[in-house]
């Protein structure tokens, strides 16, 4: 009805505004009427709007006191009951690993430019990896700084520049009624694991470190689950597999101090996923390292991958742990990311890169369903090869352009062709039948339909390099470049489920730092440990490699090493051959 006002018109209000429009276009001041007094329906809709505003705030306070009472695991950078704590290295990858990574994996599976890993969503910072020895760290050092939150030299495995021991997180831990973990691709004995349980002057004391990670040292056994290769360090020389330097038999000795002892595929799976698995302990499923990820999927029935190992682990240790107050730190490495930098490989690197992220992705979804409060945090030890994704082939200005391609062609690593060219050549083919062989190589383990006959030359005159004229071949056809075959120094990226928890890591930091933030977010005493150490190894003695007494630390560096700190300062004097007269033409030093 056109002469019905609206329901909620304000005669007033229209007269109003008449006015006031007429007073902007005069100039002329509006006169507003009196207010008058405040009417009980004024007061009223006041208290109601105060009601609505008050009953608000009170249903969010409400829904979230409800909602941290439903997840016991919301974040909190300073925790203080039961949690687990998962810290993740990936040896030797840099931020160039994963741009090549991803680059690779959107080439492979079609993806948009703008697809990501899933490690990539949990970047939160970068860690400073130089040592005390070097601007440029090693695994142990490196280790070294997340174990014990110290600087140390290069091949200094948990033990101080003064070669005294330090405690580490994970020992520290185990004292305070964590149960402890390691799981890792490479040797057990390896660097970056050993620094965990072990403390050794040199890194190389292999067959020490893994004589003290079964409890052969002052503080008995502190490793409840441990798995990875290097089964030769375990071996007794009279073993065909040994690669001991003795005749101790160190799984008799780990059985003795209560591990069970596990070695091949077959009873990895009659584990059940970590459902039947006894603690403690001890599986060793390669004689030396797990094959690069690029040729173990071809050998699923021999190795178990990270992933499955990792998985393992969690969930035996969340069941031990179950009705504990104490929970538990377990250490996953994607130890051969650093091999594929040593050996400048860019198929095995991204192969590798990506078992570390489906790794990573596992214990993001372990993390998830866990109903204990936890964090994982991931880092690198050290950037290995000085890779990037680009290199210039030709003196004239270089095209823009990197070819993730090729790296899909290859079925096989270059570390596995070049094992199976030394075996083949046991043989005494002639060179006729040597050339064969590298073309047929070439081709069904590269995928490289082009090789010229130079590359083919080259790997027939020098068997012993084809290693790297291998992975060069595969470097020069995806335009992949590579600094060294050894570290850099470049900042590496720090990750985590949470960054709230996680806080502290935050933004740039030396790698002290991230051992200090493992040794806080679990409150545990390691300077306590490190004090234990130093008491009850004072005095005690072992035998070296040539039957004389040493300490339990095993031998010191050979004098005139500079290992004090300073190197790092030294200037250039001119010695740029000095690596060949120190490792060797081709040395793999795997550091």
């Amino acid at each position: 009805m056109s002469g019905t006002r609206p329901l909620l018109s304000d005669r007033t209000s229209s007269e109003r505004d008449i006015a006031e429009e007429d007073a902007l276009l005069t100039g002329q001041p509006t006169q507003r009427p009196s207010s008058g007094p405040r009417t009980w329906t004024f007061w009223r809709e006041i208290g109601l709007f105060v009601w609505a505003v008050v009953a608000t705030a009170l249903v969010i306070v409400l829904a979230v006191v409800y909602q941290r009472g439903q997840d016991p695991k919301h974040s909190s950078p300073h925790p203080s009951g039961k949690r687990n704590l998962i810290f993740m290295v990936s040896d030797g990858m840099g931020p160039t690993s994963l741009s090549l990574t991803r680059s690779f994996m959107q080439f492979q599976n079609g993806a948009p430019y703008s697809e990501q890993l899933v490690i990539d969503q949990h970047l939160i910072g970068q860690s400073r990896t130089r040592s005390s020895s070097s601007l440029i760290t090693d695994s142990a050092a490196g280790a070294t700084a997340f174990s014990c939150a110290l600087k140390s030299y290069n091949s200094a495995i948990s033990v101080t520049p003064d070669h005294e021991p330090c405690g580490t997180v994970l020992e520290a831990a185990k004292k305070a009624g964590y149960m402890t973990g390691l799981v890792v691709t490479t040797r057990i004995t390896d660097a970056t694991p050993a620094c965990f349980a072990a403390h050794v002057n040199m890194r190389m004391e292999e067959d020490r470190i893994a004589e003290q990670m079964v409890g052969d040292y002052p503080l008995g056994r502190v490793v409840d689950l441990m798995f990875g290769g290097g089964r030769c360090h375990f071996l007794p020389n009279s073993s065909l597999s040994s690669c001991r330097a003795d005749d101790k038999d160190v799984v008799e000795l780990a059985k003795k101090n209560g591990f069970n002892y596990i070695s091949d595929r077959e009873s990895f799976d009659n584990l059940k996923g970590g459902d039947a698995l006894d603690f403690p302990m001890l599986g060793l499923f390669a004689d030396t390292d797990i094959p690069y990820e690029l040729d173990r999927r071809n050998e699923n029935d021999i190795y178990p991958s990270l992933h499955e190992m990792a998985e393992a682990a969690m969930k035996a240790l969340s069941h031990a742990t179950k009705d504990s107050d104490k929970g538990f730190f377990l250490m996953i490495e994607g130890s051969r990311i650093d091999h594929a930098g040593h050996h400048n490989d860019p198929a095995a690197q991204v192969h590798e890169v990506l078992a570390y992220d489906k790794t990573f992705t596992s214990v993001l979804d372990f993390l998830k369903n866990d109903k204990t409060e936890a964090v994982m945090v991931s880092t690198s030890d050290h950037e290995t090869g000085g890779l990037a994704a680009a290199r210039q082939l030709h003196t004239s200005y270089p095209e823009y352009l990197w070819h993730p391609s090729p790296l899909a062609n290859a079925t096989h690593s270059a570390e596995r062709l070049h094992l199976e060219y030394t075996k083949y050549l046991l043989s005494s083919p002639s060179d006729a039948q040597k050339t064969q062989f590298v073309r047929a190589s070439i081709a069904t383990g590269l995928g490289i339909a082009d090789a010229t006959d130079d590359e083919v030359a080259l790997l027939v005159a020098n068997p012993t390099t084809a290693l790297y004229y291998y992975a060069d071949m595969m470097s020069r056809r995806s335009q992949t470049g590579w600094s060294t075959h050894g570290h850099s120094a470049a900042d590496v990226n720090i990750y985590t489920s949470d960054p709230v928890a996680a806080k502290a890591l935050v933004g740039n930091h030396e790698n002290t730092e991230v051992g200090g933030f493992l040794r806080d977010y679990l409150g545990v005493d390691v300077e306590a440990v490190t004090k234990e150490l130093r008491e009850k190894g004072k005095g005690l003695m072992a035998l070296g490699k040539d039957g004389e007494e040493v300490s339990w630390m095993g031998a010191m560096p050979e004098k005139g090493q500079r290992l004090d700190g300073q190197t790092h300062l030294a200037s250039y004097e001119g010695d740029f051959k000095k690596r060949g007269a120190v490792h060797g033409r081709a040395c793999d030093c795997g550091h």
